[in-house]
Order: C-alpha cells, then structure tokens, then sequence
C-alpha cells in the first residue's frame, strides 16, 4: 500500500486539515495526523490504524478515551509510543472540555453552553439544577448549582433560583440540567418548570434566555429544538 506521502496532496489527513480546517476531516484522519506513521512492515498507514481504531471503539471518541493502553496495543502496528500519544491528544481534549468559562467570558450559542457543562454534569449519576446567571451582554457573572436529586417542581422552586440572580443583579439566565439516563429529552415536568420560571422571570423583569438538558454527549436547548413556546 502507498504510504500517505505518495498520495494526492488532496487526499492527504495534514494537507487536507491545512486547507479546508479540521472539522473537515474524518475521525480516522485526525487519529492518522496524531499517529503520523503507519507500519512499513505490514504496509499499513496511519490512516489505516485510525481506522482501526474507531471500528475497535465504536467510531466514539468516548469510547476511545475509555480504553486501555493495553486494549489499543491490540491493533497490530500500534505499540506503546504511539498509544501513549492517542491518550495525550484525549487528555488534552478532556483537560480543554473541563476549563471554566471565567466570570465575564460571553457565551454566544447553545453549543457554547453545552461545551461549559457536559463534562461537570454529562455523567453523573444524579440530577442536577444549574442556573448561568448573565449580565446585559450575556457575559457569565456566576454559576449557582440550586439542587440535587429528582427534577421537581418543589425542588426547583423560583424562591431558590430567583435568590442568586437578585442577589447577583443579573440581566439574563440560562436553566441547565442534566438527565441521568443520557437521553436528554425534556419531560412534563421539564417543560412545566420551564413555563414557571419564565413566568417568573417576566414579572422580574429577568430575561430567561433558554433551559438545557444535558444527557451523553448531546443535549436539548428549548430555543434551538422547538420547546420554547409548549
């Protein structure tokens, strides 16, 4: 087989990221360009071994960062070195995922917000209330978590989220929670806390912006999937 120098510079994973960006490649071609050599001996390419890869995982970044150095030595061609360096990249990508937006960073979108609390709240075991309190340029002032436990309207009560926005003199707020089962789907009980608390935040003069739900890595924004106005 031809090694990736000798392809078509087009068809290459780097030149190919260089041109068109790196949300154009496949994940077999960013693992290639991690990997950068393949194994002369069985005349596989990198790409091949990222390939490799993704089928042993599921095609799931997820699952890839689950798995043993010893379960990606399986692959034939892929040693320690070059299993080391697939854990580096996946540390660094997990390490990046967890870094807090800093009090006065702007979040501009649904993903913005997704990318802020997956990795905190896309795992646990139990549910979570978070409220992202924001002032008039939707610039974060703070995160207050409200509670812990099953989703109700009794534990989620206006009092408890309304406290911290007053108290913070905050403009805007995001609603953010999590569902266990990794299917973020909103229930009854979602859609009507989301009616309440808006209700409220009219009266306050508090504009809620939008509510998330956070299950494995997806979510549900109430704006951008159509639940804003049930």
């Amino acid at each position: 087989m031809q090694p990736i120098k000798e392809w078509p510079e087009s068809d290459r994973p780097r030149e190919k990221l260089l041109e068109h960006g790196p949300e154009s490649l496949s994940p077999a071609e960013l693992l290639a360009i991690i990997l950068r050599t393949g194994e002369a001996s069985t005349g596989q390419s990198a790409l091949d071994h990222g390939r490799a890869l993704m089928t042993l995982c599921e095609n799931s970044f997820r699952v890839l960062a689950d798995a043993s150095t010893q379960e990606l030595c399986t692959i034939k061609g892929i040693g320690p070195a070059k299993a080391a360096q697939i854990k580096a990249a996946l540390e660094i990508a997990r390490r990046f995922a967890q870094e807090e937006i800093k009090r006065g960073e702007q979040f501009r979108s649904s993903t913005d917000i997704f990318n802020h609390y997956h990795e905190q709240l896309g795992n646990l075991k139990k549910e979570e209330f978070h409220v992202l309190l924001l002032d008039a340029k939707n610039r974060k002032i703070k995160d207050v978590r409200v509670s812990e436990g099953s989703l109700t309207s009794s534990l989620v009560h206006p009092r408890e989220v309304f406290n911290p926005i007053i108290r913070e003199s905050a403009a805007a707020v995001v609603l953010v929670h999590n569902h266990p089962s990794g299917d973020p789907t909103p229930s009854q009980e979602d859609l009507h806390i989301t009616r309440r608390l808006r209700d409220v935040g009219d009266i306050m003069g508090v504009r809620v912006l939008d509510h998330l739900i956070i299950g494995k890595g997806r979510y549900v924004s109430f704006v951008d999937d159509g639940y804003w106005e049930q």
